[in-house]
């Protein structure tokens, strides 16, 4: 029965591979059939309209005054332009019709490369849970879906937040006065808190998404929408091991974000009026006297004059990924995830079209990365939380670090599969190959556990 199942789920690899494959055909013949070898010409029309709207969101971001109302007109100007010549031409329905083949064939092959899942094993239910709840997340999710009567008939002591009480202190009380499970309903930032302390413990830790991202619930499949289904964990889940990562001493369960998004992260003004402090704050950093000047240490890489760094709990998918957008494939490959940004001039945004290539754009990975500065203190958002650390800032991973308890059946589906291999693809599509242990990353390692991204 075990082969037969294995055969089966092979066989379906196969056919995704092969999907795969015939989908980007058809988005690469459906323009030459359309157009000819005009499509060529089509498409670097396409590739200067985005090119020109990258220089548009530059001048917006950068800029004030006329500059920044004429960055804003070109970021919206120049898209709609290349669509309506292509609808003048007949092209954008075949344009279309490429674009949605495209990501057909990127998601078929990730799915096809992608190793099969390992069944995780029934846990024994907890005798004595914990669940810390604040009632201010997500808007009120705490008293719009009744979570603290949920949990406590499920068997769970139950703490509300009242904004003047430290979680982690609360969490270690807990655990000794004999907690065997702690939870969280609330923001990522409190559920990392929380974490740290289950981890250090060795006690199981549960995500209830009552915040108003999740982001953490959301690559573990966890419904956001109905954050009491993840209350089953508590009766009917599974044990699964996750890695944590660490700026300095303080854990994050998603990313430490450096640079321009911490520092207007941390302008008092900016949760009253985000948009505004954002504009407001955004052209100083990126050009002016308060651009932070980040320097970045991974290995043997060193990079400086970044102006944005995002150190992240293992690597996120691309942001242009049209299938999975802001995703993470896995929680447990033992790798921080870097993704670096240094624009400073037009050129350099105009290049941006050209993702990694561009020179502008930084994505490896890493055991440990080191953060530095030119200040004896830099401002970090950790899991969207305000923090000042001391210069340099060490990120490191530590494996397999937390025990999660998750529901055994959970609606949404963490991502899996690497990056779309396409000689990987066409040797599994005709049986010259299988995928390999955790999807298809094949870059180089450099020294110190540095990996090309």
């Amino acid at each position: 029965m075990a082969r037969d199942r294995s055969g089966g789920a092979r066989t379906g690899r196969v056919l995704r591979a092969r999907l795969a494959l015939l989908a980007l055909l058809a988005g690469i013949l459906v323009p030459l059939l359309v157009a000819g070898l005009r499509s060529v010409l089509w498409a670097l029309v396409g590739i200067a309209g985005l090119a020109l709207a990258a220089v548009g969101v530059w001048w917006t971001l950068a800029h004030t005054g006329t500059l920044r109302v004429l960055g804003l007109v070109l970021s919206v100007a120049a898209p709609l332009t290349v669509l309506s010549l292509y609808g003048a031409s007949g092209l954008l329905w075949p344009a279309c019709l490429s674009l949605a083949l495209w990501i057909l064939a990127v998601a078929s092959a990730r799915t096809a490369l992608a190793p099969p899942s390992a069944a995780a094993g029934r846990a024994e239910a907890p005798h004595a849970p914990w669940i810390v709840m604040n009632p201010r997340s997500g808007g009120g999710k705490v008293e719009r879906f009744g979570l603290v009567g949920k949990a406590r008939a499920a068997g769970a002591r139950v703490v509300l937040l009242d904004g003047h009480r430290d979680v982690a202190a609360l969490a270690r009380q807990a655990v000794a006065e004999g907690a065997d499970l702690l939870a969280v309903a609330g923001g990522d930032g409190t559920q990392a808190l929380v974490a740290e302390v289950a981890a250090r413990h060795g006690v199981p830790f549960a995500v209830i998404p009552a915040g108003t991202r999740n982001h953490f619930a959301l690559d573990l499949g966890l419904d956001r929408d109905d954050p009491a289904a993840a209350l089953q964990a508590l009766t009917d889940g599974v044990e699964l091991r996750v890695d944590l990562g660490f700026a300095a001493d303080r854990v994050f369960v998603n990313n430490a974000s450096f640079g321009t998004y911490a520092s207007v992260v941390a302008d008092p003004a900016y949760r009253d009026a985000k948009l505004h402090t954002t504009l407001r704050t955004l052209p100083g950093l990126l050009t002016g006297d308060r651009a932070p000047g980040l320097r970045m240490r991974a290995g043997s890489r060193q990079i400086g004059g970044l102006q944005a760094l995002l150190v992240s709990n293992n690597p996120y998918l691309r942001a242009v990924d049209a299938a999975r957008p802001g995703r993470r494939e896995r929680l447990d490959s033992g790798l921080l995830g870097v993704l670096g940004v240094r624009v400073a001039n037009t050129a350099q945004a105009a290049g941006l079209v050209r993702g990694d290539r561009s020179g502008s754009v930084l994505r490896l990975r890493a055991d440990e990365v080191v953060v530095d500065a030119d200040t004896a203190d830099i401002a970090v958002g950790i899991d969207g939380e305000h923090v000042m650390l001391p210069t340099p800032v060490v990120c490191r991973i530590a494996p397999g670090a937390l025990r999660l308890r998750v529901p055994r059946r959970r609606p949404g589906k963490p991502v899996t599969g690497g990056r779309a291999d396409w000689p990987a693809v066409a040797r599994l599509a005709w049986g010259g190959g299988r995928p390999s242990r955790g999807g298809t990353e094949t870059a180089g390692t450099g020294t110190g556990g540095e990996r090309g991204d």
